[in-house]
């Protein structure tokens, strides 16, 4: 290792950008995260990842719950900010269901650390906030599946709104059994996998 290429990651260290190094810290705790029968997730794990020392992490976030609240942070601004777009750009109700399922479901494949976070399993051990925040983003998503649905009442696509509750809620379900079997055969089973097809069936 020639001496220029020796120093660059403390010259990198010394120039990072605000917030660059608080970034750093969330994409290698979803990184850990990948691995759930690595070792247990500590902020003496995470500071040894980046080659930083514990007190370097504790200036960023002042908790590894904190830490844990940045992922879903990142989750709800992304998972929302994409079914927003659908909504605004997808004038139909059925086609804005099915574009949200497989959003929600590519988004896990591509992000599977933050998947265990979706499921919960990642947050088991965690301060109980964690998941009651989860909880509130499952609300969520439901609600937005129940808008599309209305929508597609609206339409003409399904007699009355009476079983809206119950058809987002079955939608909701099958994607997290599909982040969930995702997770749990050490993500090989693809969470789009049928997504197509039980979508048509799901809105049917």
């Amino acid at each position: 290792m020639s001496e220029t290429t020796a120093e660059t990651p403390a010259r990198a260290r010394a120039v990072s950008k605000p917030g660059e190094r608080r970034l750093q810290i969330l994409q290698m705790l979803a990184t850990l995260l990948e691995h759930p029968k690595g070792e247990r997730i500590t902020t003496a794990l995470l500071a040894k990842k980046l080659d930083v020392s514990e007190a370097a992490l504790y200036r960023h976030f002042a908790s590894k719950a904190q830490m844990f609240e940045g992922l879903i942070e990142f989750i709800e601004q992304t998972v929302f900010g994409l079914i927003n777009q659908i909504t605004t750009t997808e004038e139909d109700g059925i086609r804005q269901a099915r574009k949200i399922i497989a959003m929600l479901l590519n988004f896990a494949q591509t992000n599977r650390g933050m998947t265990r976070v979706l499921i919960g399993d990642a947050l088991v051990i965690e301060d109980d906030r964690l998941q009651e925040r989860m909880n509130q983003l499952m609300e969520r998503l439901d609600a937005s599946l129940r808008q599309s649905l209305k929508v597609a009442v609206a339409q003409g696509h399904y007699a009355n709104d009476g079983d809206v509750p119950a058809r987002a809620n079955l939608i909701l379900s099958a994607v997290i059994g599909h982040w969930l079997r995702f997770a749990k055969t050490g993500f090989k089973k693809l969470p789009n996998e049928y997504a197509d097809a039980q979508a048509v069936l799901l809105l049917s």
